[in-house]
């Protein structure tokens, strides 16, 4: 009788226990769900502000149209074209040397200290705060190269910014693709670069593709390491090299939100609106590029 007593007692305890983690179970999944409907919520009501103030202003005149102290007749195209630039100088740069510092450190690299220590300071570079990058540039490219506040320094310092997240992504990439694969490539006699060029990266370009897309959507947001380096707030040309003086959409933005007419608030809900335009774009890019690769795999 004692032993059925303690056991129905341990019983009655298990039962109680299970009972008090179901509960804490669904209250944290509630308070998840809770914060995750209040951060759509604040998002959704952000974009429609902007919307809101700045769907007046956006037409293609807009667009097309230059700098102007008149808020009737400012435009926005030396700031698009001025990022457009400082994207493809960015993509130039970042790309080449983040995939190749990537299959480097994954494909050739052996494991040791060296290696690791390597690793670990990628992975704080790409937590920096973008600032700090503006203010090395600056050191840097505009003073020790003699750069100048030019799109190469500007695009180069963007490159830099986004090389630790290019690097981690395509290693990513690269550590997904099955290590069978290169025993296989192996075995049948090819080199290692062989493997590397015909069957590994191939497989892993979904996944570089990727990365490379969604840190070149984080670079063309950036202002102020642009600001750093002597991105000009007002441009009434368009660059036509890298080594001409440029202003960028974010900066922009930033010296329209900083004036008091309330028209000027309005013209930069318009330039946010085709900033997210290009971000979405991009990030839809992303996507196609990837079920597309994936697709021929």
């Amino acid at each position: 009788m004692p032993s059925q007593a303690s056991s129905s007692q341990t019983l009655t305890k298990s039962s109680a226990r299970l009972k008090r983690r179901k509960a804490l179970s669904s209250m944290f999944a509630l308070m998840c769900a809770s914060v995750t409907f209040l951060a759509l919520l604040m998002l959704v009501w952000l974009l429609w502000s902007i919307w809101r103030d700045g769907s007046k202003a956006l037409n293609w005149n807009f667009v097309t149209a230059m700098p102007s102290y008149r808020p009737e007749r400012a435009g926005v195209l030396p700031a698009l074209v001025g990022s457009l630039w400082l994207l493809g100088i960015t993509l130039v740069f970042a790309v080449p040397v983040g995939v190749g510092a990537a299959v480097f450190l994954q494909e050739y690299s052996s494991s040791n200290a060296f290696t690791r220590f390597v690793q670990v300071n990628i992975a704080n570079l790409a937590a920096v705060p973008s600032v700090v990058y503006g203010i090395l540039c600056l050191a840097l490219l505009v003073r020790m190269l003699k750069l100048g506040s030019s799109l190469l320094a500007g695009g180069l310092t963007l490159g830099l910014l986004v090389l630790p997240v290019i690097i981690i992504s395509a290693q990513e990439a690269l550590r997904a693709v099955p290590s069978s694969l290169r025993d296989g490539s192996y075995a049948l006699g090819a080199t290692r670069w062989q493997t590397i060029s015909r069957n590994v990266l191939p497989v892993a370009t979904p996944g570089i593709l990727t990365g490379v897309i969604l840190s070149l959507s984080r670079a063309i947001g950036e202002a102020a390491p642009l600001l750093i380096i002597g991105g000009l707030a007002y441009v009434a040309f368009l660059p036509e090299g890298p080594g001409d003086q440029f202003t960028a959409l974010p900066i922009q933005i930033f010296n329209w939100a900083s004036q008091p007419k309330a028209a000027f608030k309005e013209l930069s809900a318009s330039a946010i609106i085709i900033l997210l335009g290009l971000l979405l774009s991009m990030n839809a890019m992303a996507i196609l590029l990837r079920y597309k690769f994936n697709k021929k795999l």
